[in-house]
Protein backbone atom coordinates (compact mmCIF):
# COMPACT_ATOMS: atom_id res chain seq x y z
CA UNK A 1 0.00 0.00 0.00
CA UNK A 2 1.40 3.36 -1.03
CA UNK A 3 0.40 6.63 0.57
CA UNK A 4 -0.41 9.46 -1.86
CA UNK A 5 -2.32 12.71 -2.20
CA UNK A 6 -4.50 14.72 -4.55
CA UNK A 7 -2.00 16.86 -6.45
CA UNK A 8 -4.43 19.78 -6.45
CA UNK A 9 -4.09 19.99 -2.65
CA UNK A 10 -1.12 22.21 -3.51
CA UNK A 11 -1.98 25.43 -5.35
CA UNK A 12 1.18 26.35 -7.20
CA UNK A 13 2.00 28.32 -10.39
CA UNK A 14 3.66 25.40 -12.20
CA UNK A 15 3.34 21.64 -12.25
CA UNK A 16 6.97 21.41 -11.17
CA UNK A 17 6.11 23.41 -8.07
CA UNK A 18 3.15 21.12 -7.38
CA UNK A 19 5.30 18.01 -7.55
CA UNK A 20 8.00 19.65 -5.45
CA UNK A 21 5.39 20.28 -2.76
CA UNK A 22 4.32 16.63 -2.93
CA UNK A 23 7.92 15.50 -2.47
CA UNK A 24 8.45 17.97 0.38
CA UNK A 25 5.86 16.01 2.36
CA UNK A 26 7.65 12.71 1.77
CA UNK A 27 5.24 11.43 -0.88
CA UNK A 28 5.84 9.96 -4.30
CA UNK A 29 2.31 9.18 -5.50
CA UNK A 30 -0.51 11.44 -6.66
CA UNK A 31 -3.99 11.37 -8.05
CA UNK A 32 -3.57 14.04 -10.70
CA UNK A 33 -5.91 16.67 -12.00
CA UNK A 34 -5.08 18.67 -15.12
CA UNK A 35 -6.09 21.82 -13.25
CA UNK A 36 -2.69 21.51 -11.53
CA UNK A 37 -1.15 22.17 -14.94
CA UNK A 38 -3.21 25.29 -15.56
CA UNK A 39 -5.92 23.83 -17.82
CA UNK A 40 -9.46 22.59 -17.12
CA UNK A 41 -9.77 19.21 -15.42
CA UNK A 42 -11.45 17.80 -18.52
CA UNK A 43 -10.55 20.02 -21.48
CA UNK A 44 -11.74 19.85 -25.08
CA UNK A 45 -8.16 19.53 -26.26
CA UNK A 46 -4.86 18.68 -24.59
CA UNK A 47 -1.60 19.73 -26.21
CA UNK A 48 0.80 16.77 -26.48
CA UNK A 49 3.57 19.09 -25.29
CA UNK A 50 1.67 19.71 -22.05
CA UNK A 51 1.26 15.99 -21.39
CA UNK A 52 4.97 15.44 -22.07
CA UNK A 53 5.78 18.31 -19.71
CA UNK A 54 3.68 16.83 -16.88
CA UNK A 55 5.13 13.36 -17.39
CA UNK A 56 8.69 14.62 -17.43
CA UNK A 57 8.14 16.71 -14.30
CA UNK A 58 6.74 13.67 -12.47
CA UNK A 59 9.49 11.33 -13.69
CA UNK A 60 12.25 13.75 -12.72
CA UNK A 61 10.92 13.72 -9.16
CA UNK A 62 10.15 9.98 -9.12
CA UNK A 63 6.45 10.65 -8.60
CA UNK A 64 3.90 8.11 -9.76
CA UNK A 65 0.70 9.43 -11.31
CA UNK A 66 -1.60 6.73 -9.95
CA UNK A 67 -4.69 8.12 -11.67
CA UNK A 68 -6.02 11.20 -13.38
CA UNK A 69 -9.42 12.81 -12.81
CA UNK A 70 -11.94 12.41 -15.62
CA UNK A 71 -14.97 13.37 -13.56
CA UNK A 72 -18.01 14.67 -15.39
CA UNK A 73 -21.77 14.41 -14.84
CA UNK A 74 -22.62 11.16 -16.60
CA UNK A 75 -26.39 11.53 -16.10
CA UNK A 76 -26.79 15.28 -16.47
CA UNK A 77 -30.39 16.08 -17.55
CA UNK A 78 -29.07 17.82 -20.67
CA UNK A 79 -27.87 15.17 -23.12
CA UNK A 80 -25.51 17.62 -24.78
CA UNK A 81 -23.74 18.10 -21.46
CA UNK A 82 -23.44 14.33 -21.18
CA UNK A 83 -22.02 14.02 -24.68
CA UNK A 84 -19.58 16.86 -24.17
CA UNK A 85 -18.26 15.10 -21.08
CA UNK A 86 -17.90 11.87 -23.05
CA UNK A 87 -15.95 13.60 -25.81
CA UNK A 88 -13.63 15.16 -23.27
CA UNK A 89 -13.19 11.77 -21.59
CA UNK A 90 -11.94 10.40 -24.91
CA UNK A 91 -9.48 13.28 -25.18
CA UNK A 92 -8.15 12.50 -21.71
CA UNK A 93 -8.03 8.75 -22.31
CA UNK A 94 -6.00 9.28 -25.47
CA UNK A 95 -3.42 11.20 -23.43
CA UNK A 96 -3.10 8.71 -20.57
CA UNK A 97 -0.35 6.55 -22.03
CA UNK A 98 1.91 9.55 -22.52
CA UNK A 99 0.94 10.89 -19.11
CA UNK A 100 2.12 7.68 -17.50
CA UNK A 101 -1.13 6.39 -16.03
CA UNK A 102 -3.81 3.87 -16.96
CA UNK A 103 -6.56 4.83 -14.50
CA UNK A 104 -9.17 7.56 -14.95
CA UNK A 105 -11.41 8.35 -11.99
CA UNK A 106 -15.12 9.04 -12.50
CA UNK A 107 -18.28 9.86 -10.63
CA UNK A 108 -21.62 8.42 -11.75
CA UNK A 109 -23.41 11.77 -11.81
CA UNK A 110 -26.61 13.38 -10.60
CA UNK A 111 -29.75 14.81 -12.15
CA UNK A 112 -28.99 18.12 -10.47
CA UNK A 113 -28.35 20.41 -13.47
CA UNK A 114 -25.98 22.76 -11.63
CA UNK A 115 -24.06 20.94 -8.90
CA UNK A 116 -22.41 17.59 -9.66
CA UNK A 117 -22.20 16.76 -5.96
CA UNK A 118 -25.82 17.54 -5.02
CA UNK A 119 -28.38 14.78 -4.58
CA UNK A 120 -31.48 14.96 -6.77
CA UNK A 121 -34.63 12.87 -6.12
CA UNK A 122 -34.59 11.61 -9.73
CA UNK A 123 -31.22 9.94 -9.09
CA UNK A 124 -33.15 7.01 -7.64
CA UNK A 125 -35.40 6.60 -10.68
CA UNK A 126 -35.20 3.70 -13.18
CA UNK A 127 -34.66 6.27 -15.93
CA UNK A 128 -31.52 7.64 -14.25
CA UNK A 129 -30.16 4.12 -13.81
CA UNK A 130 -30.81 3.37 -17.48
CA UNK A 131 -29.11 6.63 -18.47
CA UNK A 132 -26.08 5.68 -16.40
CA UNK A 133 -25.84 2.24 -17.98
CA UNK A 134 -25.85 3.71 -21.48
CA UNK A 135 -23.35 6.41 -20.50
CA UNK A 136 -21.02 3.90 -18.87
CA UNK A 137 -21.21 1.55 -21.84
CA UNK A 138 -20.08 4.42 -24.09
CA UNK A 139 -17.29 5.36 -21.66
CA UNK A 140 -16.10 1.75 -21.48
CA UNK A 141 -15.88 1.55 -25.26
CA UNK A 142 -13.43 4.45 -25.06
CA UNK A 143 -11.57 2.73 -22.22
CA UNK A 144 -11.20 -0.43 -24.29
CA UNK A 145 -10.01 1.45 -27.35
CA UNK A 146 -7.45 3.46 -25.35
CA UNK A 147 -6.48 0.62 -22.98
CA UNK A 148 -7.32 2.47 -19.79
CA UNK A 149 -9.31 1.59 -16.67
CA UNK A 150 -12.26 3.64 -15.45
CA UNK A 151 -12.65 3.77 -11.67
CA UNK A 152 -15.95 5.10 -10.34
CA UNK A 153 -16.55 6.28 -6.79
CA UNK A 154 -19.79 5.50 -4.95
CA UNK A 155 -20.99 8.79 -3.50
CA UNK A 156 -24.18 9.60 -1.61
CA UNK A 157 -25.05 12.52 -3.90
CA UNK A 158 -24.68 10.48 -7.11
CA UNK A 159 -26.81 7.82 -8.77
CA UNK A 160 -24.41 5.14 -7.48
CA UNK A 161 -24.93 6.22 -3.90
CA UNK A 162 -24.22 2.95 -2.07
CA UNK A 163 -21.92 -0.04 -2.28
CA UNK A 164 -24.89 -2.12 -3.41
CA UNK A 165 -25.47 0.24 -6.35
CA UNK A 166 -21.77 -0.02 -7.20
CA UNK A 167 -21.98 -3.79 -7.18
CA UNK A 168 -25.04 -3.64 -9.45
CA UNK A 169 -23.18 -1.40 -11.90
CA UNK A 170 -20.21 -3.75 -12.03
CA UNK A 171 -22.54 -6.70 -12.59
CA UNK A 172 -24.40 -4.88 -15.37
CA UNK A 173 -21.24 -3.82 -17.21
CA UNK A 174 -19.22 -7.04 -16.83
CA UNK A 175 -16.10 -5.19 -17.95
CA UNK A 176 -12.52 -5.70 -16.76
CA UNK A 177 -12.04 -2.01 -17.61
CA UNK A 178 -14.42 -0.89 -14.84
CA UNK A 179 -13.09 -0.69 -11.29
CA UNK A 180 -13.80 1.13 -8.01
CA UNK A 181 -12.45 4.01 -5.96
CA UNK A 182 -13.41 3.34 -2.35
CA UNK A 183 -14.00 6.27 0.00
CA UNK A 184 -16.00 5.23 3.08
CA UNK A 185 -16.53 8.88 4.07
CA UNK A 186 -18.86 9.01 1.06
CA UNK A 187 -20.91 6.08 2.35
CA UNK A 188 -21.31 6.58 6.08
CA UNK A 189 -24.16 8.62 7.55
CA UNK A 190 -24.01 10.19 11.04
CA UNK A 191 -26.58 8.61 13.36
CA UNK A 192 -27.21 5.82 10.85
CA UNK A 193 -29.27 3.06 12.41
CA UNK A 194 -26.81 0.54 10.99
CA UNK A 195 -23.48 0.18 12.80
CA UNK A 196 -20.59 1.72 10.89
CA UNK A 197 -18.85 -1.64 10.95
CA UNK A 198 -21.74 -3.11 8.98
CA UNK A 199 -21.59 -0.35 6.36
CA UNK A 200 -17.83 -0.79 5.91
CA UNK A 201 -17.97 -4.59 5.85
CA UNK A 202 -20.74 -4.52 3.26
CA UNK A 203 -18.77 -2.14 1.05
CA UNK A 204 -15.78 -4.44 1.02
CA UNK A 205 -17.87 -7.58 0.62
CA UNK A 206 -19.51 -6.11 -2.47
CA UNK A 207 -16.66 -4.09 -3.97
CA UNK A 208 -13.40 -5.30 -2.42
CA UNK A 209 -12.03 -7.29 -5.34
CA UNK A 210 -12.66 -4.38 -7.72
CA UNK A 211 -10.96 -1.61 -5.69
CA UNK A 212 -7.94 -0.03 -7.42
CA UNK A 213 -7.70 3.23 -5.44
CA UNK A 214 -8.58 3.98 -1.82
CA UNK A 215 -9.31 7.49 -0.57
CA UNK A 216 -8.69 8.86 2.90
CA UNK A 217 -10.88 11.68 4.14
CA UNK A 218 -13.45 11.85 6.92
CA UNK A 219 -17.00 12.88 7.73
CA UNK A 220 -17.96 14.94 10.74
CA UNK A 221 -20.87 14.28 13.08
CA UNK A 222 -22.50 17.29 11.38
CA UNK A 223 -22.40 15.37 8.05
CA UNK A 224 -19.72 17.59 6.49
CA UNK A 225 -16.44 16.31 5.05
CA UNK A 226 -13.34 16.61 7.21
CA UNK A 227 -9.67 15.78 6.96
CA UNK A 228 -8.83 12.18 7.85
CA UNK A 229 -8.80 11.67 11.61
CA UNK A 230 -11.07 14.64 12.33
CA UNK A 231 -14.41 12.91 11.96
CA UNK A 232 -16.34 9.75 12.79
CA UNK A 233 -14.92 7.28 10.27
CA UNK A 234 -13.52 4.15 11.93
CA UNK A 235 -10.07 4.18 10.36
CA UNK A 236 -8.93 1.08 12.22
CA UNK A 237 -11.66 -0.96 10.60
CA UNK A 238 -11.25 0.72 7.20
CA UNK A 239 -7.51 0.10 7.01
CA UNK A 240 -7.99 -3.38 8.41
CA UNK A 241 -10.42 -4.17 5.60
CA UNK A 242 -7.96 -2.86 3.00
CA UNK A 243 -5.32 -5.11 4.51
CA UNK A 244 -7.67 -8.12 4.68
CA UNK A 245 -8.47 -7.64 1.00
CA UNK A 246 -4.74 -7.58 0.16
CA UNK A 247 -5.11 -4.09 -1.29
CA UNK A 248 -1.86 -3.11 -3.00
CA UNK A 249 -2.93 0.16 -4.61
CA UNK A 250 -2.53 3.77 -3.52
CA UNK A 251 -4.20 5.23 -0.45
CA UNK A 252 -4.84 8.84 -1.46
CA UNK A 253 -5.50 11.56 1.12
CA UNK A 254 -7.70 14.48 0.11
CA UNK A 255 -10.41 16.80 1.37
CA UNK A 256 -7.95 18.80 3.42
CA UNK A 257 -6.08 22.10 3.43
CA UNK A 258 -2.37 22.16 2.70
CA UNK A 259 -1.71 23.17 6.31
CA UNK A 260 -3.29 19.89 7.45
CA UNK A 261 -1.21 17.58 5.28
CA UNK A 262 1.53 16.66 7.75
CA UNK A 263 -0.95 16.03 10.57
CA UNK A 264 -3.08 13.78 8.38
CA UNK A 265 -0.06 11.89 7.06
CA UNK A 266 1.09 11.24 10.61
CA UNK A 267 -2.40 10.03 11.55
CA UNK A 268 -2.50 7.58 8.64
CA UNK A 269 1.10 6.53 9.17
CA UNK A 270 0.43 5.71 12.84
CA UNK A 271 -2.70 3.74 11.98
CA UNK A 272 -0.86 1.72 9.33
CA UNK A 273 2.00 0.97 11.68
CA UNK A 274 -0.48 -0.47 14.18
CA UNK A 275 -1.70 -2.75 11.38
CA UNK A 276 1.88 -4.02 10.96
CA UNK A 277 2.19 -2.55 7.47
CA UNK A 278 5.86 -1.81 6.96
CA UNK A 279 6.81 1.87 6.68
CA UNK A 280 9.04 0.83 3.79
CA UNK A 281 5.93 0.23 1.71
CA UNK A 282 4.78 3.80 2.28
CA UNK A 283 7.74 6.06 1.68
Amino acid sequence: MQLGIFAKTFARPTVEDVFDAVKAHGLSCVQFNLSSAGVPSLPDEIAPALIAHIHEAAQNRKIEIAAVSGTYNMIHPDQEVQQRGLRRLRTLATACQDLGTTIITLCTGTRDPVHMWHWHPENASPQSWSTLLHAMEAALRIAEEEQVTLAFEPERANVVSTAAHGHALLAAMQSPRLKVVIDPANLIVPDDERPMSQVLDEAFDLLGEHIVIAHAKDRGADDTFRAAGEGILDYDRYLGLLQANSFQGPLIIHGLAEAQVDTVLQFIYDKLQRKDISPLSLW
